[in-house]
């Protein structure tokens, strides 16, 4: 598969306001996000389980070293966020993992983000209660 040693690999992704770079080596499955340990960064299972399908679906669980710099918005976002540079930067490493990648919808970027506030209503949508006296 990967006969390439001491190479990087590079890739950014996005999810609301929160923008993820991924860097990517072979290696023995060591994952910073951050600085910090993935496990210590991350501490729901959901946010935990969108960051790793990308490796489950194609069957490299810990052969990968990641290094992961994410910024901007919450923790859902985020992690929306490093699941699509890691599945970029996986892409690069080997261009045939792009169908699989790309039939689980796994290099779409989800382009939704917060509604702005109008004027004259408390929110995006709701509007003021009506009065007819």
């Amino acid at each position: 598969m990967v006969n390439t040693k001491n190479q990087k690999w590079i890739a950014t992704g996005r999810r609301k306001s929160s923008i993820a770079r991924v860097e990517l080596k072979t290696g023995k499955g060591k994952f910073l996000v951050n600085g910090r340990d993935f496990d210590e960064y991350f501490n729901r299972d959901t946010q935990k389980m969108i960051i790793k399908r990308p490796f489950d679906l194609l069957e490299l669980n810990n052969q990968f070293d990641i290094s992961v710099n994410v910024s901007g918005g919450g923790s859902t976002g985020q992690a929306g966020a490093v699941r699509l540079g890691i599945s970029r930067v996986l892409e690069k490493v080997n261009p045939d993992f792009r169908s699989t990648l790309k039939s689980n919808g796994m290099l779409t970027r989800d382009s939704r983000k917060v509604e702005r506030k109008k004027y004259g209503q408390p929110g995006a949508r709701k509007k003021f209660q009506f009065s007819k006296r």
